[in-house]
C-alpha cells in the first residue's frame, strides 16, 4: 500500500520522462520578495504570462522592518525587493498581500491560516521552509529560482521523487517540552544530513496529540535534517484547524474535501524506505550549542565531548570556537543579550501564549534586548484579542510588527557580533542573526525563561500555566 506522501504525489504526476524527472502538477506556489525577482525577469523575456495566476500568492516578509511599517523602508535594497514584487504581482495579475495589509505576514504562517494550504496539496515556495505546509497534509517544498519561474509558466515543476521516510515519536511529552524540542532532538539523533534525498512522514502518539501550531513548527524544520519536506497525515486537527477558514472549501464542497482529505493516511501496510522509532521520555527542552540545528542537547545535559562516538571533528570544533563554549560544559546559567520570539518556526498564536505563560508575573532581566515578532498581523490581532500583549507589556516586552524579522537578518533586525541571541527561529549557522552573531535555538518556553533571568534557564524550574 502506498504511503501518504505517495498518495498524494501519484495525484499530481502530469507525466513520467523515460529515465528522467517526474513532471508534477501544483496546487499553489507561494512567492516572497528575495527569490522572484529574477523569475519574473524570466517571464518578461520569453513574453510569457502566468499559466494559471489563480494558483499563485505573493507576499513580501524577509526584508519588511518589524517597526515603522507605514513609512518608507529605510535600506535601499529591501525597499527595492518590496517594490518590485508589488511591481510584479501587479503586471502579472497575482494576489499580493503587501505590508500594512491586514492580510500580511510571513508567508508560511499566513499560507495555512488563510486556508490557502489544503490537504492533499502540492504547494512550493522559493523558501526551503516551504516544509511547513506539510503539517497539513499536503506535500510541501522550497524549489530554486529557476524552478519558480518554471511553474509561473506552466503551473508545473520536474523533479525527481524523493524516498519516504517515516519518523514515529511515541509516548507523552513532559510538561516545558514542546514540538521545537521534538524536533531539535530529531535533528540531534539524525543529524543535519541524515534525512537528505527523503520525505519525512511524521507520526505517533506525540504528533497526533500536538495541536496545529506544533505540527508547523515540526515540519517547518524538516528541511533542518536534509529531508526535502515533512509532513503529517490530515486528522480531525487538522479538519478543525481548516474549517471555516478564509478559502477553505464551503458547504457541499467541504463535505466533498472532506472526504477526500479523510482518505490521506498512510495505510498499515505502507513500506517506506526507512523508518525510525523515538521515545517521548528521551526528549527534555533542547538548546543548540553550535553552528547547525543539529548540534543540539537537552538543557541540563553537557556539550558533549565525543561527536557522534568519535573524537569532536574539526567543524565542531570550530562551532565551539565560533561560539564561545567548550566540550564538556553546561550552558545553564549562561548570560545571553538577545531574545527573539517570531519566524515561521514559531510564530503562531500558541508561541506567544507560552511566552506569555512565562512572562506573566515577571519581569525582563536587565541587559536583555528582546523582539517578539508576530508571524502575521492575524496572530497580532489575535494576541490583543487574547490580552497577551497586555501581559507581556506588564513584564516589559514590547510586541513588534509581523516580518521574518531576526531569523535572517534581512532587515534591520540584527544581532551584534559576539552578542548571544536566544531564538525561536530555526537556523544558527555562523552570522545568520548578524555578522559575528552567536544564536542559541530553543523553543518559546526556553526563550521566555531566558528572557526573564537573564541567562540561560530551563523553563521546568519555574512556575508557570498554559
Amino acid at each position: 500500500m502506498n504511503t501518504l506522501f505517495d498518495k498524494i504525489w501519484d495525484r499530481h504526476v502530469v507525466q513520467q520522462v523515460d529515465d528522467g524527472p517526474t513532471q508534477l502538477y501544483i496546487d499553489r506556489l507561494y512567492c516572497h520578495e528575495v527569490t522572484s525577482p529574477q523569475a519574473f525577469e524570466g517571464m518578461r523575456s520569453r513574453g510569457l504570462q502566468c499559466f494559471r495566476p489563480d494558483k499563485i500568492y505573493c507576499m513580501p516578509d524577509h526584508n519588511t522592518p518589524t517597526h515603522d511599517q507605514d513609512k518608507p523602508i529605510e535600506d535601499p535594497v529591501s525597499a527595492n525587493q518590496v517594490a518590485t514584487l508589488a511591481q510584479n504581482a501587479k503586471d502579472f495579475g497575482l494576489t499580493h498581500y503587501g505590508m500594512m495589509s491586514k492580510d500580511n505576514g510571513i508567508i508560511h504562517v499566513v499560507g495555512p491560516e488563510k486556508g490557502l494550504s489544503l490537504p492533499g496539496m502540492t504547494i512550493v515556495c522559493g523558501d526551503s521552509h516551504t516544509s511547513t505546509h506539510g503539517a497539513l497534509g499536503a506535500v510541501a517544498f522550497g524549489i530554486g529560482t529557476s524552478e519558480v519561474e518554471m511553474v509561473m509558466a506552466s503551473q508545473c515543476i520536474l523533479q525527481q521523487k524523493p524516498k519516504t521516510m517515516r519518523l514515529t515519536i511515541n509516548g507523552t511529552l513532559q510538561k516545558g517540552v514542546t514540538a521545537k524540542d521534538v524536533a531539535l532532538y530529531l535533528m540531534a539523533q539524525l543529524t543535519t544530513s541524515g534525512a537528505t534525498g527523503y520525505f519525512v512522514e511524521y507520526s505517533g502518539e506525540v504528533v497526533r496529540n500536538l495541536s496545529m501550531e506544533g505540527r508547523l513548527t515540526l515540519c517547518n524544520l524538516s528541511i533542518e535534517m536534509g529531508a526535502r519536506g515533512g509532513l503529517v497525515a490530515s486528522d480531525d486537527v487538522t479538519f478543525d484547524y481548516v474549517k471555516g477558514r478564509e478559502y477553505a472549501p464551503k458547504g457541499v464542497e467541504w463535505d466533498k474535501a472532506l472526504a477526500y482529505w479523510k482518505t490521506l493516511t498512510s495505510g498499515p501496510d505502507a513500506v517506506f524506505d526507512k523508518e525510525l522509532a523515538f521515545d517521548a521520555r528521551d526528549i527534555e527542552p533542547r538548546i543548540t550549542y553550535g553552528t547547525n540545528p543539529g548540534m543540539g542537547i537537552g538543557i541540563t545535559e553537557s556539550i558533549p565531548l565525543t561527536s557522534h562516538h568519535s573524537p569532536l571533528t574539526t567543524g565542531v570544533e570550530k562551532a565551539l570556537d565560533y561560539m564561545g563554549f567548550k566540550a564538556g560544559e553546561k550552558l545553564l546559567g549562561k548570560k545571553i543579550d538577545y531574545v527573539f520570539l517570531g519566524a515561521c518556526t514559531n510564530g503562531r498564536i500558541e508561541d506567544f501564549r507560552a511566552f506569555a505563560a512565562i512572562a506573566k508575573g515577571r519581569k525582563k532581566a536587565d541587559g536583555v534586548v528582546a523582539w517578539l515578532v508576530p508571524g502575521s498581523w492575524a496572530v497580532d490581532r489575535q494576541i490583543r484579542e487574547e490580552g497577551l500583549d497586555k501581559v507581556l507589556s506588564e513584564a516589559g516586552f514590547e510586541i513588534r510588527q509581523p516580518g521574518c524579522s531576526a531569523c535572517l537578518a534581512m532587515n534591520d533586525d540584527k544581532v551584534p557580533a559576539g552578542k548571544y541571541a536566544v531564538s525561536t527561529s530555526n537556523r544558527n549557522f555562523e552570522g545568520r542573526q548578524g555578522p559575528g552573531s552567536r544564536t542559541i535555538l530553543c523553543s518559546p518556553l526556553v526563550a521566555a525563561a531566558c528572557a526573564v533571568t537573564g541567562v540561560i534557564t530551563d523553563p521546568r524550574t519555574l512556575d508557570f500555566e498554559l
